[in-house]
């Protein structure tokens, strides 16, 4: 058991460290493009490159999390299991894009053409989003924590690298700045290919027995999937909508900022879930239970930093026009410490084999937001956006507590901090410097 604790907590601070290093590098992006091309041309930047990142996401049917959980569950059969996998993932991603095309003309309609067709264009990279998220699920089953996190590194890196060019040759704007994001994830899905058919051996034998046993978990998990794509998403594909291009880009500033406090919860869930499965229900409460209190606490200490400091962080980093969105930030920054506390808690339902209630909890609190977006935004603009998503997460955290009694026969864990919880992250930290010293020592010598 205490082997079993010191991976998951290495797994964690390597993927929490791989997270906040991403997070940097998405700052840099923001604030690259932002000052660059003013809240107009950012603006229409994103309406660019959301939808094929959104519709991957959308479609997703639920196969990443089916196939974390049949790995685990199967590992006699994971190369025929990963087979099936990639072949949905290519049949989800074409679906997608067929929404896509279909609909983009419709939905950036006070547009220019020029950024429809863009838009249209970047549908191509629909599939390597989609086999990026099945890849790193694959992955992560086989506790290579490492693998998953570089491939998160790589594209960010890239598209740094290609907006600084453009930015010191002069030749920013958004459709060039959209190039230097898009292709940027080609080498890391190389790499990531490669990887899983040297340790996976894939094949594709037995696709439809295979099929219908990831389709089983991932049609009861897709809820889950689809809303956390939506509370990512939705907002700004109906900001796209409704509000003009500059509107939409001062909004996508504060939410990539208030964004940054995910990295916590989202490096959690990645190591949490693959670990739980097949772990005893205490457990997975007792690991669900802390992993929430400690990521919640330190999310709403940095939470409040930028609440604090928003509007100066706003006028430094983005630039002065940037700056009213620091009454927007306040809200966000609320509602990214409760999502992400939503989310974690979820990995207990998804690690004991009940997807299908999250799904339908989720599900609950998330249809709030586009009925509450239709009639916020309109009014409110910005605001109205930032209100609508704190609502709806506030339904979602509310329906994932009342349920964990109903549904798994226990009581939902605390959310709030135990000194217990600060002494054993001491212990493990004091641990892992005591066993770091001899290394040192051995090294030195």
């Amino acid at each position: 058991m205490a082997k079993a604790s010191t991976s998951a907590a290495r797994a964690f601070a390597q993927s929490a460290g791989a997270k906040i290093f991403v997070v940097g590098l998405n700052a840099a992006t923001g604030i690259l493009s932002a000052r660059s091309l003013q809240p107009a041309g950012r603006g229409e930047l994103a309406a660019m490159i959301l939808w094929y990142v959104f519709l991957a996401s959308t479609f997703t049917f639920g196969v990443p999390s089916a196939l974390t959980y049949q790995l685990r569950k199967n590992p006699e059969r994971r190369s025929e299991i990963l087979g099936a996998g990639l072949v949905l993932g290519l049949l989800t991603a074409m679906l997608a894009m067929v929404v896509g095309l279909l609909g983009m003309p419709h939905w950036l309609a006070q547009y220019d053409h020029r950024v429809i067709f863009f838009a249209r264009i970047f549908l191509l990279n629909t599939p390597i989003s989609t086999l990026f998220l099945i890849g790193r699920a694959a992955l992560e089953s086989d506790n290579d924590f490492t693998s998953s996190n570089l491939s998160l590194i790589g594209p960010p890196l890239l598209t740094v690298i290609g907006l600084a060019a453009l930015w010191i040759t002069h030749h920013m704007n958004p459709v060039n700045a959209a190039w230097a994001y898009v292709p940027a994830g080609l080498p890391s899905f190389y790499l990531m290919m490669h990887q899983l058919h040297t340790r996976f051996r894939v094949r594709f034998i037995n696709l439809l027995q295979n099929a219908k046993l990831l389709m089983s978990y991932g049609i009861r998990s897709y809820g889950i999937d689809l809303c956390g794509t939506m509370a990512l998403y939705v907002d700004q594909a109906l900001v796209i909508r409704i509000l003009k291009p500059e509107m939409m880009g001062t909004y996508v500033v504060a939410l990539s900022l208030s964004r940054m406090l995910n990295a916590l919860h989202t490096a959690v869930v990645m190591v949490l879930f693959p670990k739980a499965v097949s772990a005893s229900p205490a457990e997975v409460i007792e690991m669900t239970g802390r992993a929430t209190r400690l990521t919640t606490f330190f999310t709403a200490i940095c939470g409040l930093g930028i609440v604090l400091i928003g509007p100066q962080l706003l006028s430094l980093f983005y630039g002065h026009e940037y700056r009213s969105a620091s009454s927007i930030l306040r809200i966000l920054v609320l509602e990214v410490v409760l999502s992400g506390a939503t989310l974690v808690l979820s990995q207990a339902f998804m690690a004991l084999s009940r997807p299908g209630i999250v799904t339908i909890l989720h599900v609950i609190g998330l249809s709030l937001t586009i009925p509450l977006m239709l009639v916020l935004v309109p009014r409110y603009g910005t605001t109205g956006a930032a209100w609508s998503l704190l609502l709806s997460t506030c339904a979602r955290f509310g329906f994932v507590i009342l349920f964990f009694p109903k549904y798994l026969g226990y009581r939902c864990p605390r959310i709030l901090l135990r000194l217990s919880d600060l002494q054993m992250m001491r212990s493990m930290i004091a641990g892992k410097l005591r066993r770091a010293k001899p290394d040192a020592v051995g090294a030195s010598i």
